[in-house]
């Protein structure tokens, strides 16, 4: 066995092995995004934007059987094995890579996205409502207030039926004697939160891409091991002719 077979037949069954850890790992990251932006669903219009989330899930569940059939492959040098297992690498390669296009569109379409929807969201602010739950949990856990800044709220319905004031949640964390009145900004948080928001769905989806990436990079070498295999296998099988 020379020195190609060997390496090849390494990084396959250390590909093999780290499927797993992909796996987990592609896990965590597309539950990560959807439960991001399943938490700021209200301000978004444009539901495609989960599409990179639900690529990654469907691969890393795929992975955890993969890992079994490119082990077995690689350890038997089964050309089946490894014809399957390098369709499989195809197969997910191209969605990694959908998963990546898709990602580098929608980074485009986000700040858009929340232009288009946040201020709707803000204006049905009633109190009880599902659009309430979600600007107070977008204020409080982006410490944020409003869309652009705090005065926006000025332009709602809440504030003129509210002795001009705006929603508790715009409260600065641990800070007493909020009531929200914007004459007291010291006590409330200033800042917008569509900046907030888009910054932090960036980050994430940015994080998303780099790791789609670097397992893509893992995968095309693993394509390449395979043909390595298959090619020298082939050129064994054939037997010398002696006259």
């Amino acid at each position: 066995m020379d020195c190609g077979i060997i390496t090849s037949k390494s990084i396959l069954l250390l590909l093999s092995l780290i499927f797993w850890a992909a796996g987990c790992a592609l896990a965590y990251v597309g539950s990560y995004v959807l439960k991001s932006y399943n938490n700021f669903d209200n301000f978004f219009e444009d539901k495609y934007t989960l599409i990179p989330a639900a690529i990654i899930i469907g691969v890393a569940v795929v992975m955890f059987i993969i890992g079994i059939v490119g082990c077995c492959a690689t350890l038997r040098e089964s050309k089946l094995g490894l014809g399957f297992f390098f369709i499989i690498l195809l197969v997910i390669l191209a969605a990694e890579v959908t998963a990546f296009v898709f990602g580098f569109i929608y980074r485009g379409k986000i700040k858009g996205d929340l232009e288009k929807t946040m201020t709707d969201v803000f204006q049905k602010y009633d109190g009880q409502n599902s659009e309430t739950r979600a600007v107070d949990y977008l204020q409080t856990q982006l410490q944020c207030c409003g869309v652009q800044n705090y005065t926006d709220w000025a332009r709602t319905t809440w504030y003129s039926s509210h002795n001009n004031t705006v929603p508790t949640s715009c409260c600065r964390a641990n800070s007493t004697g909020c009531t929200g009145r914007p004459d007291q900004p010291d006590l409330l948080y200033t800042q917008g939160c569509e900046a907030k928001l888009d910054q932090l769905l960036q980050d994430v989806l940015s994080y998303a891409m780099l790791v789609i990436l670097a397992f893509a990079i893992i995968k095309f070498f693993g394509i390449l091991s395979v043909c390595v295999i298959t090619c020298r296998r082939s050129r064994n099988d054939y037997q010398p002719l002696y006259a």
